[in-house]
């Protein structure tokens, strides 16, 4: 299948369809302006309050006549132009494939996948989605959102850059001590200060490389407290092995102000933790029989020569409307789990759950919705291009075309990035949107990716589909209807694309197969038992789900009240994560699901059921895609990093992929 690089298959249709849309844009600019007046946002109403004599509403009295003179001037050309554009989306392909060859900086940042032979210990795959709300800024303000453009490129940054951050995790060996003593746990996040700020890493590596020696990652610098010697008990510099937080000749020497690598820390006694004879105690928290402390970032592939980079923009730019460009690395992260709800215990699920301030780092495969406005697309795509060499957007189907017996004025909103490289790519648009959904060309992106070459030279190859269902509530059967062409295109796509190739002959092995997108319904509401009981549920699995109606305790909703996205408490990543974790916090801040037969309480509104919020955005895969293969989740996370820049909570799982071989 060949992937498509251009919107059209001729230059003269290109050619054509930018002239129509310039008559018609400047018609679509200013009905968008002058419709943005008129709606304002919970933090504009705010600021008019507190200073009464702005000249904001002397502003809307003087543009709003003149985008209306002006909007009356423009139509005939808009008219003249939509007659051009409208018979030319027949002709249009229903995506667009960009590919950007990395350059240094990117594959540094592990931005490129490697396609080594697989092992038969296998590999981890991260999954990413988020609902980001890039519509035309007039109709993002009835979401309470604002500034369509500016949140798309901020988007695109804080995503980036919490993807291509160094992936640090600590496992506990200890059968006896499951969690880190407070003293330790204490001393060892004192480390990551609140300074490092991912919003504003340079482009240009070269200097950072040599930053570490000032910033050690477990105590601030310049510290005069040791924690442990640099001999063989220390879990972090054994024997004879690299240091990974200093180069080498630093350790241990007078230059170094690093305090775990002191001079004359060489004795068993300066440790303040403890004393001689227990670092290998299942008691000690610090040393290799007790805790080991990973510090890792993406592997990249030599970077190939090619053209087309984007240039990344070195300053961080902050959204109007309050919302900082708040990316700053600190403690609270996927790399400390408290215990509430988060902790891995006897009888739980045998995989991490949190709720992390970033996206994961090395994140692989990412799914956006609601990626409508054209403008927001270029500007996040550029961004994303950053990190992800591979990227499928403006999908979807314009006007009339196909099933799609409706005009489509948006496209389906959906957009694919992936590290690794895209074989193929099919969409389809769901025929039965009602209302205003149906002006959308809402309906599922169906990818085949490889993922890596096995023993035998097959390509090992990995699915995706990336959808965003019907969103009006009580239209249960319109969903359902959905999930069911959902299935059969997806066993038609997998189908016709597991021929064997043409090289050498032999099928593909799937290693994965996952289901990613905001499905507009969630898991405890009583409005949704029927999509709650859909077959879509037999044949792929969904982490946070015990069973049709019941989630697991530690499951968070996804939808936030748009009443509360300016607030303070919710500004940015770090302090929405911290409300997420607190119960009342979740009950002031996310919309929850209601049961149709409750009375309203004394304010009109239904009284919300127990749980921890209306969860309609999700990942599922498939258990069992390869015989012999093993697929099993090492993670699930509820991401805040998006705070104040969309009403959804963006979610991530890591699955872990193995052929049950053992290694020759």
């Amino acid at each position: 299948m060949v992937l498509h690089t251009s919107p059209y298959s001729s230059v003269f249709l290109r050619c054509l369809s930018s002239l129509s849309w310039g008559l018609i844009f400047p018609c679509y600019w200013l009905l968008d302006r002058l419709l943005a007046s008129c709606v304002a946002t919970s933090l504009e109403k705010r600021r008019r309050s507190q200073d009464p004599c702005s000249f904001v509403t002397l502003y809307v009295l003087v543009s709003t006549p003149l985008y209306l003179l002006l909007l009356l001037a423009s139509l005939p050309f808009a008219l003249l132009g939509f007659l051009l554009w409208a018979p030319l989306q027949a002709a249009r392909h229903p995506y667009l494939y960009t590919h950007r060859h990395p350059d240094k900086h990117q594959a540094e940042q592990g931005g490129v996948a490697s396609l080594a032979d697989w092992r038969p210990q296998g590999r981890s795959f991260c999954f990413g989605s988020s609902n980001v709300c890039l519509l035309p800024d007039s109709l993002a303000r009835f979401n309470n959102l604002s500034e369509t453009q500016t949140r798309a490129r901020e988007v695109g940054k804080r995503i980036r850059n919490g993807a291509s951050r160094p992936q640090i995790k600590i496992y506990i060996d200890s059968p006896t001590n499951t969690s880190i003593s407070a003293t330790s746990f204490s001393s060892l996040v004192t480390g990551f200060r609140r300074t490092s700020s991912l919003g504003q890493r340079p482009d240009n590596t070269a200097e950072a490389e040599t930053e570490p020696l000032t910033d050690c990652p477990i105590h601030t610098a310049g510290s005069d407290f040791p924690i442990h010697t640099t001999g063989p008990n220390c879990p972090i510099h054994t024997a004879g092995a690299d240091c990974p937080i200093h180069s080498t000749g630093d350790l241990g020497s007078s230059d170094c102000p690093c305090p775990l690598h002191t001079a004359g820390a060489q004795n068993n006694s300066d440790c303040p933790l403890h004393t001689t004879g227990v670092q290998n105690s299942p008691e000690c928290p610090m040393h290799a029989s007790g805790v080991q402390i990973s510090i890792s970032a993406p592997e990249p592939d030599p970077p190939e020569a090619g053209t087309g980079n984007h240039q990344g923009e070195g300053d961080a730019e902050s959204l109007t409307g309050g919302v900082p460009s708040n990316n700053t690395l600190s403690h609270r992260t996927s790399t400390f789990k408290k215990h509430t709800g988060r902790k891995r215990r006897q009888g739980d699920d045998g995989f991490d759950h949190e709720i992390s301030a970033f996206f994961p780092a090395n994140l692989d495969f990412l799914c956006l919705q609601e990626v409508f406005d054209h403008r927001a697309m270029s500007r996040l795509r550029q961004q994303l291009h950053h990190y992800f060499p591979y990227i499928l957007s403006d999908v979807g189907r314009y006007a009339w075309k196909g099933c799609c017996s409706r005009f489509k004025f948006l496209n389906s909103g959906v957009m694919l990035a992936s590290r690794y490289p895209i074989l193929d790519a099919h969409y389809e648009c769901y025929p039965n949107g009602r209302g205003e959904d149906a002006l959308a060309a809402k309906g599922v992106l169906f990818v085949k990716v490889q993922v890596g070459t096995s023993h035998q030279e097959q390509r090992v190859v990995g699915y995706l589909t990336c959808t965003h269902l019907h969103a009006i509530e009580g239209e249960a059967a319109v969903r359902c209807e959905q999930l069911d062409l959902l299935l059969a295109w997806g066993a038609e796509f997998r189908k016709t694309t597991c021929r064997p190739s043409e090289e050498k002959g032999l099928e593909d092995q799937v290693a994965f197969d996952v289901v990613l997108g905001d499905l507009n319904f969630d898991n405890c509401s009583s409005e949704d038992k029927l999509e709650q009981q859909h077959a879509v549920f037999t044949q792929f699995k969904d982490p946070c789900r015990l069973g049709p109606g019941e989630d697991k305790p530690w499951a968070l909703g996804t939808l936030l009240d748009t009443s509360g996205l300016y607030d303070e408490e919710v500004s940015s990543p770090e302090s929405l994560q911290k409300v997420m974790e607190n119960e009342e916090g979740r009950k002031e801040y996310l919309v929850f699901p209601t049961n149709k037969n409750q009375c309203p309480n004394q304010k009109g509104r239904k009284i919300p059921l127990k749980g921890n919020g209306r969860r309609i955005d999700y990942i599922l895969y498939r258990e069992e895609v390869q015989q012999d293969w093993k697929v099993d989740i090492e993670e699930f996370s509820f991401i805040t990093q998006l705070a104040g820049l969309t009403d959804h909570l963006s979610v991530a799982m890591r699955l872990a992929v193995s052929t049950g071989e053992e290694e020759p």
